[in-house]
This record gives C-alpha cells, structure tokens and sequence, in this order.
C-alpha cells in the first residue's frame, strides 16, 4: 500500500468541500456541520448523487437478461462500476471483483465458501488484536463449528502490530491470515505487503479487510499479492449497501457459491444445478444495481482527485490535527503509532465518551463514540470506549480548530 505523502500537490480542500452538499447544512440553527465521523460513513459528493438520480430517471432496468435498451444501459452501467473497480485496486481481470452488500458480507462470504470447504478441526487462522468486529465474528462462528483454532496477532502501546508475535505464530502453520490494513480505532497503517509475504512463506492465504484502507491511500493488490480483499463503498464516497470482494481467479473459481437463486446459475434441474462463470457466481438474485452505479461515481470522483493528493493532505491534517489535540490539557491520545492515517481516538479527562459526544454535537461537530465494533481494542487499553475524530478529503485546518474548540468547551461544562 502506497501511502507516500510527498508525491503530489495539495488538493484544494474547500473546492472539495463545496462538492459535498450535506458538509452546507445547519445542524442546529445558525450552527453549521463539522463532519469527523467519516471512519464510520463518508459523505457523499454531488457526482455520486446525481448519478444514482439519473439512472433511477432513465436507465431503471434490471440487468444482465432483458434485451431491451433499459436493461442494456443499466447492464453497461452496472458492469462498468466493475472494471473501474478492478481498475481502482489494480485487479487484473474485473471478473475478480464480486459485489456484495458491504464489508461484512464479503469476509463472511471467504469464511463460508472458502474456509468450510479447505478448513477442517484443529486447522489454525490468524487474526490481530486490532481487529473490527467484522473480521473477527465470522472466523469465531467457524472455530465452534468446525473447531478451527484462532490466534491473534498482539498488539504495541503505541498501537502497532507486534511483528516478532506473528513470526511465532506462523509457526502453528496457518491456513489463512486475515487482518486490517487499517485499524477503524488506533489509524495504524499495517504492513500489509510484508504480513502476506510472510503468510505464503508459511504456506497461508492471506485476506485483507481494507474498508478504512481504501478511500485514504493507493492499494495495489497485485502489488501486494494479496488472496482476498474486502471494502465498501460507503467509506469512500459512495453509497450505503454495496461492498466489494476481490478475489484471485484461481481461488474464487474453486470456491462454492454463497447463496443460491437466480443469475448465479447457468441451468436449474429439479434436482441439480450448474453454477455460473465468476463474477455471477456469487452474486445471486437481483444486486444493488444504483448502488454500483454511484460506487462508479464514487471511484471516478476519488481518481479525479487523485489517490496521491488525498493522501498527503488527509496526512498533514491528521499531523495537525493531532498536534491540536496534543494540546488539550487533560486529553488522552489512544493510538499513536508512526505510521498511521485519518483516525484519532482519545478521551478527554473522566469525562464519559457519549457524554463528549453528546456535547460537541450541540456544537455542530460529529465525532462517534463507544467502542467503534472493536471491543478487543477497547480491552487492551482497558478503557469501555473512545471519542474518535476521523478525517476526509473534505475536511480541513478550521474543521480541526473547531474540534478543539468544542472540547474546550466540554471542560468548562465538566469543570
């Protein structure tokens, strides 16, 4: 993953901003939106809105088996968001992208098809510490049912993967290694490319959930030779209900299907079925054809913008934005590895994170708190939960200052 901050220009943040209608709004009266919950959900750029608007107006068909032009133009629409996808994370066929509902779906779709079909009792996966609760849930439901065993990478003070831990564990000879290349809590940016090098050196297969990674810096997966890799759409600018696997050819093609209904078959009997060829394999039934269509806008937005730009200025704002926070009297960094991006968590004083909450939202700043489905997290720094600020290609210095100036208020309130 390519998260070099010095490759290109700065973006111009408030023409970015003016891209984004909602980032317009009053909240409260005469109290306008600072938006710092983007780790949760991005907001959505006019071009994403207006191009699921037009294809409801227009081209509302659905896809794949019609022949008349509705169906046509939503099929062309539907898998060109695929190619551009392919495109975005550098996949070399588009029939390695599956579309699924989100990140979840798609972890769960590797730990249902994949995983019950080559893994069997006493077989090891290794996890992180630090993982969301997406990628730890699914392999927990196949350890009680088919006695897999879990083991996790630990996890440094300063937030980052300890690397002398995972080389012990390969030793248990894993059979996947499934991990962040971004953790939603702590930023820290994981080294991805060595953890899967390391994997295949032990003879794993390694998955990635990449949900924060992707909409803040380049991700390559043939660079990094990764097996699978999951993402959503609504964290990078695109709308709610789609998510994405990739997948290598050679795995997904020797894989079961997920589900099983209409489009992922090429012929019912009444007793027997043949599949269908990658990607309609496992994506049965109608699929969220608008919400691919906006990803589509989503991904030729963030390429219009530049992968390299949003990188440099979402790092030098979280550079600013943590030196800020530094500076408040009282406040707790959690997460302060080096190498990290778009996410600061911290609490500040006894003050309870919903009540934090609770109080910048009067102010007009969204922040989310609680344990952000990261639980295992939470446990480690021995705390019930966090208030976590995080960036965007949309924010900006005065977003940061008004953060900071909320909190300020929050003492004196508590004081």
């Amino acid at each position: 993953m390519d998260v070099n901050p010095t490759k290109t220009a700065k973006l111009d943040s408030s023409k970015i901003k003016r891209d984004f209608p909602i980032l317009d709004r009053e909240v409260h009266p005469g109290v306008p939106l600072i938006y710092l919950d983007s780790a949760a959900t991005s907001q959505k750029p006019r071009q994403v809105i207006s191009a699921m608007s037009e294809h409801y107006q227009h081209s509302n068909a659905n896809i794949h088996r019609g022949i008349h032009v509705l169906a046509e133009e939503s099929t062309g629409q539907y898998e060109d968001t695929r190619q551009k996808v392919a495109d975005f994370i550098n996949a070399a066929k588009a029939k390695e992208i599956i579309f699924t509902r989100n990140t979840t779906e798609s972890i769960n779709l590797v730990a249902y098809s994949w995983a019950r079909a080559n893994l069997s009792s006493g077989d090891v996966i290794i996890l992180t510490e630090m993982e969301h609760h997406s990628n730890i849930i699914p392999w927990q439901m196949l350890a009680s049912e088919r006695d897999v065993r879990l083991e996790f990478i630990s996890v440094t003070d300063e937030g980052l993967l300890d690397m002398q831990s995972y080389r012990k564990l390969l030793e248990l000879n894993p059979k996947l290694v499934a991990f962040t290349s971004m953790s939603n809590v702590l930023g820290t940016i994981t080294p991805a490319k060595e953890i899967v090098s390391l994997a295949h050196a032990a003879g794993a297969l390694a998955l990635i959930d990449a949900a924060q990674a992707v909409p803040h810096f380049p991700v390559n997966v043939q660079n990094l030779d990764v097996d699978f890799m999951a993402f959503s759409s609504h964290k990078m600018c695109g709308p709610t209900g789609l998510g994405v696997l990739y997948g290598k050819q050679e795995l997904l093609e020797a894989m079961p299907p997920f589900l099983g209904g209409g489009e992922m078959i090429k012929r019912v009997e009444l007793r027997s079925f043949t599949t269908n060829d990658l990607p309609h394999k496992f994506e049965a039934g109608t699929p969220n054809i608008s919400g691919a269509i906006g990803l589509g806008a989503a991904v030729s937005y963030l390429q219009a913008v530049g992968m390299h730009a949003i990188s440099a200025h979402e790092h030098d704002l979280l550079q600013y934005m943590t030196g800020q926070l530094g500076q408040v009297d009282g406040l707790r960094l959690i997460g302060t590895a080096f190498n990290k991006a778009s996410v600061q968590s911290f609490l500040l004083d006894d003050i309870h994170p919903h009540d934090l909450g609770t109080i910048l939202d009067h102010q007009g700043v969204a922040i989310r708190t609680g344990h952000h489905c990261a639980m295992p997290v939470m446990d480690f720094y021995g705390v019930p939960g966090t208030a976590r600020a995080s960036l965007a290609l949309y924010n900006n210095q005065d977003d940061v200052d008004r953060l900071v100036a909320a909190l300020t208020t929050a003492k004196e309130i508590f004081r």
